[in-house]
This record gives structure tokens, sequence and C-alpha cells, in this order.
């Protein structure tokens, strides 16, 4: 499983650096226990609904305000539970 760490600008000014796995790479059976299959919140354009493996929950992911790279790394779906 893909899995991506990046530094964005939050809109309070402050950095936030997180470890997330992109929806489309999180296994089908992940997300149906953790969705009830409704419609997610209107983001704002460059804005991405992400698993953030730190917290353990989604949260979203501003990629029009990145600092630098966002790295990629092959992680075991064990990661995720």
């Amino acid at each position: 499983m893909r899995a991506y760490t990046g530094t964005f600008v939050k809109s309070d000014g402050k950095n936030r650096t997180m470890n997330f796995v992109r929806l489309n790479d999180l296994p089908q059976q992940f997300l149906d226990t953790k969705t009830a299959g409704g419609v997610g919140p209107k983001l704002s354009e460059g804005q991405e609904v992400v698993w953030d493996l730190e917290r353990n929950a989604f949260r979203v992911f501003n990629w029009t305000t990145t600092v630098g790279d966002v790295a990629e790394e092959t992680v075991p779906e064990s990661t995720i539970i």
C-alpha cells in the first residue's frame, strides 16, 4: 500500500506534516468499515480527504499549500489497523 508524508500550510498559517494514505490506495474492506457510503464534505480545490496514519482518522490534506515535496513509500496494510 502506498503512503505519503507531506507538509502543508493550514488555514491558520501553521505548517502541518502528515503521514497519510490516499483513499484510492486504501483497501476497499477498510473503507467499507470506516464509512457509511455517504457524501463527504465539500472541499476547496486542491484539498483531499486522506487517512491520517498518526491520528487514525480521516483528515484533509491541502495540496495547494504544500511545502517542499511529498514523499511516497510502500507500507504494509497492517499499518492502518
